[in-house]
This record gives structure tokens, C-alpha cells and sequence, in this order.
């Protein structure tokens, strides 16, 4: 059963990422008076992408990349199979730091910058994303993911302010504006591509590929805030995870990008007052 879930995972979580980034596209363009592309065409980027050569500024930068893809799999699988949560926000705290080397090891000034910025966004989303991970426990009694999902009242009962603070840290790490500040796919922004700048070819599809599976992988946190042991709190939460992804695309066209500064002091102020009032209250009533 355990094989069967990774490999679902694996197959389907590319297959629901494009999609999503089609869909994105789409939504984007509606904005911006377009019609936008294809449904499809961030399949077909990524399959051109492939097909080209990369230009590699070192073996080491290889290497930072090929780290970051390997622990985003981890991370999902180990998240989608039912294992610890407080682990996947190791690890995937640990795939981040990999494509930030990655970008350090360019020695360019762009890659550089976005390098500094990630890092200012880690500082900035890592506390809610922990807190998430202590809130689940004590709601539930177990950092286990299938302990948690096998919940008989949807952990969100228990944790509103849990809920609307990752909702938005989401931003950060799906990359959205107003905190697009590391690596943006706006032209209007003042730094577009900081953090893959020196990034082409099939190198920057496996970025990209990465980035899919990452995504599925938050939806699937949403998500574990809705399921409990009915089977159709499954069906609530795959409504509620699409919805999510789509508020992001909203809020990423209808506000600017903010300073570093905004957005640290707005993140942790959120992360006290949603998510520390409502570990508080939590352990009270517990």
C-alpha cells in the first residue's frame, strides 16, 4: 500500500501541477485583458525545456539542484504515505536550502540576490510552518500524518488561526506577489527569474518539475486541515485545496510586490497573533 501511494504521487502530483500552473496562466491572463495560452502549455514548456541543452556554470550548481529535486520527492512522499509531518517541514526546509546554494554557486550578482532574498523568505515563513506542525499534534495527539487524517473531527475545528496563517505563508512559497521577492514569473517586477537566472535547459525543467511536485505537496497540508476519518472530508478538502490555489492566483494579480521588510514584519505578525493565539487557546483547552 505504502509503494502504491508513492507511486501515485509521483505519476500524478506533475500530472495535478501543471494542470494547476495551466490554470494559473489562464486566470492571469483574464486579468491582463488576454486570452493566455493553452491549458496545456506549461506541459510544453517543460518537455522544450528538456529537450534543450543546459549551460552549466559548474558541477557543483548540478549537484545543489539534483539535492533540491531529491528531497521535494522525499518530502512528498514521506507527507502522501502517512509519515511524520514535523519531518516533511524538515526536509522540505532542507530542499530549499539546496536550491538556494544552488543559486549561490553561480557567483552571478542576480542568482545571488535571489539567493539572499530566499533566505529572507525562509526566516519569514519557516515559524508558521513550524507552528502548523506543533498545532496538528496537539489537535490530534501525533505529528503522523495518517493519524491526523484519521481524525474523527477535521483538525480545522481545532485550528482556524492555524489555518489562515499558512494559507498565508502559501504565498511565499508558491511564489506570488506580493511576496514574489526571491524569483518572480511577473516581467513588471524588478527582479523576474533572481534565483534561477543562471538556471537552463534540462537543469531549470527539473526546477520546474520540483516546483510541481512541491506544490501538490502544500495543497496536500491544506488539505490535511479539512480530512478526518469520512471519506468524503476527501472530496471537501480537494474543493477547498483547489479553491486555495486559485485565492493565491487572485491575490497575485491584484497586489504589488512589497519590500522584504513588509513582508517579514506582516508574516511573523500573523504567525503571532493567528497562530500563536490559537496555539494558546489550544493548549488551554487541551
Amino acid at each position: 500500500m505504502m509503494f502504491l501511494k508513492i507511486a501515485l504521487y509521483l505519476i500524478l502530483a506533475p500530472l495535478i501541477g501543471g494542470l494547476l500552473s495551466g490554470i494559473d496562466r489562464k486566470i492571469s491572463a483574464r486579468f491582463q485583458g488576454r486570452q493566455g495560452p493553452p491549458l496545456l502549455q506549461p506541459f510544453y514548456d517543460l518537455f522544450k525545456l528538456f529537450e534543450k541543452q543546459a549551460l552549466v556554470v559548474n558541477g557543483v550548481q548540478d549537484f545543489f539542484v539534483g539535492g533540491y529535486f531529491v528531497f521535494i520527492l522525499f518530502t512528498g512522499c514521506l507527507f502522501f504515505v502517512g509519515g511524520d509531518l514535523l519531518l516533511v517541514c524538515f526536509a522540505l526546509t532542507l530542499a530549499e536550502v539546496f536550491l538556494m546554494m544552488a543559486a549561490c554557486s553561480a557567483n552571478s550578482p542576480y542568482s545571488a540576490m535571489g539567493s539572499q532574498r530566499e533566505l529572507l523568505q525562509m526566516m519569514a515563513y519557516e515559524p508558521m510552518l513550524l507552528l502548523t506542525a506543533i498545532g496538528f499534534y496537539i489537535a490530534t495527539g501525533s505529528f503522523m500524518v495518517d493519524d491526523i487524517a484519521k481524525s474523527s473531527v477535521s483538525p480545522i475545528a481545532y485550528l482556524p488561526g492555524m489555518f489562515f496563517g499558512f494559507l498565508y505563508i502559501l504565498t511565499i512559497k508558491f511564489r506570488k506577489s506580493p511576496f514574489d521577492i526571491s524569483t518572480s514569473h511577473h516581467a513588471h517586477q524588478e527582479m523576474v527569474k533572481g534565483i534561477t537566472t543562471e538556471l537552463s535547459g534540462n537543469i531549470l525543467a527539473l526546477v520546474e518539475l520540483a516546483v510541481w511536485y512541491e506544490d501538490v505537496l502544500l495543497l496536500g497540508i491544506v488539505g490535511l486541515f479539512i480530512v478526518n476519518m469520512q471519506w468524503w472530508s476527501f472530496l471537501i478538502a480537494a474543493v477547498v485545496c483547489l479553491f486555495a490555489y486559485i485565492l493565491e492566483t487572485f491575490v497575485d494579480n491584484l497586489f504589488p510586490r512589497v519590500k522584504w521588510n513588509s513582508m517579514l514584519k506582516s508574516t511573523w505578525l500573523v504567525t503571532l497573533i493567528a497562530g500563536g493565539v490559537n496555539l494558546l487557546i489550544l493548549t488551554l483547552v487541551h
